[in-house]
């Protein structure tokens, strides 16, 4: 269902978008309290929720393919927040756990993502939120990371 109001043509969405995430990363990294960089404390969640992901797990959940997980990780591992270490099972595959500074740095990292989450929602009612949430994750599925795998891609395109 697409909106087709002549209000629609002029939000700017996808400068808004593209600002507002600009903004948001920019003053997220110059916070004093912030050790890392917000991609870091995104891995640092992860781990928070299952310590020992694969790498290629890790990089699925913050959508990034196998070298960008793998220089956020060598970044997050030389800053003694993660280390890296051989699966089990398949020696090619790679885990990535949380060290002991790592569990340290994610609850500040917590900490400040609520601060922030409230700054975010401050003058906006959870309905509203709600949409925004909303919009934003139907932007996930019309824009798959891989577009070979959308199922709506016309072949012929």
């Amino acid at each position: 269902m697409r909106n087709k109001s002549p209000e629609a043509k002029h939000h700017r969405l996808i400068y808004l978008l593209s600002v507002a995430q600009r903004r948001l990363q920019r003053w997220m990294a110059a916070q004093p309290s912030s050790e890392v960089t917000p991609a870091q404390a995104g891995l640092l969640f992860i781990l928070g929720k299952q310590d020992g992901v694969l790498m290629g797990e890790a990089g699925a959940a913050l959508d990034m393919g196998p070298a960008g997980i793998s220089g956020l990780v060598d970044r997050t591992a030389s800053a003694r927040l993660v280390e890296r270490r051989a699966d089990r099972e398949d020696g090619r595959a790679w885990r990535v756990w949380l060290t002991p500074k790592g569990r340290t740095v994610l609850a500040q990292a917590k900490t400040d993502a609520t601060a922030v989450n409230a700054a975010l929602t401050e003058g906006f009612t959870s309905a509203e939120i709600d949409i925004v949430a909303r919009w934003l994750t139907s932007i996930q599925d019309k824009f798959p990371r891989d577009p070979i795998s959308d199922p709506t891609r016309d072949p012929e395109d």
